[in-house]
């Protein structure tokens, strides 16, 4: 799995994704999530792949442990290399989630690594303590996900660079941790609330990032993500 910059695939059809691709002469790590994953179905992952790049298909499952232990047999034919859930899901359903990814592996192949949503970068504090009626801070919150993930058996977490350092410190090097809400410094936040830019990311904790507007709203998307590339390599 690729650890350069994971491009966000947010458009509604393959077409738009295959004119954005074009003019990149190197394969990248995007992300296909459910806008386009419903609008498309298996087809856009499988050509994807095909194409040479590496896919994390976040589609962010949350039911009960049976139906998303059978649905990540099904995507695990897919070869995505990245999947995730929600770890407000609990730690059955993560465990079922894990499982039936290896189960839906073929053999001989490594089954896509799977990392849980703590909180997502779009919420705020105000909002998970009124709305969700947790009564911690955010980086409490997180952290508490971030350990329940691990003894679940997953791979790592999705959560805000302001948090990323604190679940390293207590998960561990190898706990991946993607970052979505990354934005240049003279960007707009758009939708999200807990955002960093690319270089504060890396020193921050990151070992993912996931940038999308800021790459493919850019006049120049190409330079663009060699741009974020070279602050994110400069940072390693």
């Amino acid at each position: 799995m690729k650890n350069s910059p994971i491009v966000a695939l947010d458009f509604a059809s393959a077409e738009e994704v295959y004119q954005f691709l074009s003019p990149f002469e190197q394969t990248l790590f995007v992300k296909v999530g459910m806008e386009l994953y419903l609008q498309e179905g298996p087809s856009i992952v499988y050509k994807l792949k095909g194409m040479g790049h590496d896919v994390f298909l976040d589609l962010k499952l949350h039911d009960i442990p049976n139906t998303v232990g059978q649905a990540m047999k099904g995507l695990a034919r897919l070869g995505a290399d990245l999947v995730n859930v929600h770890a407000a899901g609990g730690k059955a359903m993560m465990i079922a989630a894990r499982e039936g990814l290896e189960a839906g592996t073929t053999a001989g192949n490594k089954r896509p690594a799977i990392i849980g949503v703590t909180q997502l970068t779009s919420t705020s504090e105000k909002q998970m303590q009124e709305e969700q009626l947790i009564q911690t801070s955010i980086d409490v919150s997180v952290v508490h996900y971030a350990k329940l993930v691990k003894s679940a058996g997953l791979d790592g977490v999705v959560c805000s660079v302001l948090e990323a350092n604190k679940i390293l410190d207590a998960c561990g090097n190898e706990f991946l941790r993607v970052t979505p809400g990354i934005r240049l410094s003279e960007g707009e936040a758009h939708d999200q609330i807990r955002v960093a830019t690319p270089s504060n990311a890396r020193i921050l904790g990151s070992s993912h990032i996931v940038v999308g507007r800021a790459i493919t709203r850019a006049d120049n998307a190409v330079q663009a993500y060699e741009n974020i590339l070279k602050v994110w390599e400069e940072q390693a």
